[in-house]
């Protein structure tokens, strides 16, 4: 039995659409950015994804201090790139993740990056169908 269930719902041309959650509390345009012969002016996917990826991780990452009994600093910050480029038959995604951990050392950082990745329901969710790049800074 899940915990927490929600769903959003797309309409229009999908890229080219509209999502809204079913609290409303995302209600939001779509178009395909510049980059993917769009007109930009809107969100996108890609985006949605990255916002979506860092704040999970970004939990996963204060767990994962938790349980190692690591004090992080509030201006921790978890920053996801996505990436969508071309494969063999249309495209696929891939994501670098970096994990900006003032005051720690560079081996408890790592250590602490990788402990979230093993946690976190994004990367879960992902392994072994997207390529995820993992990056601590100090």
């Amino acid at each position: 039995m899940a915990n927490y269930t929600t769903e959003a719902t797309s309409t229009g041309g999908g890229r080219d659409g509209h999502v809204r959650s079913d609290d409303g509390f995302i209600d939001q345009a779509l178009t395909m950015p510049p980059e993917l012969g769009g007109p930009g002016g809107a969100t996108n996917p890609e985006q949605l994804f990255a916002a979506a990826y860092a704040a999970c991780f970004h939990g996963a990452l204060r767990l994962a201090a938790r349980t190692a009994k690591i004090t992080v600093p509030d201006d921790t910050q978890v920053t996801a790139t996505i990436q969508l480029a071309p494969d063999d038959v249309s495209f696929h995604v891939a994501a670098d993740i970096t994990a900006h951990l003032p005051g720690l050392d560079q081996a408890a950082a790592d250590e602490l990056v990788e402990a979230a990745h093993q946690v976190c329901p994004y990367s879960k969710a992902t392994r072994g169908n997207v390529e995820v790049t993992l990056t601590a800074t100090v």
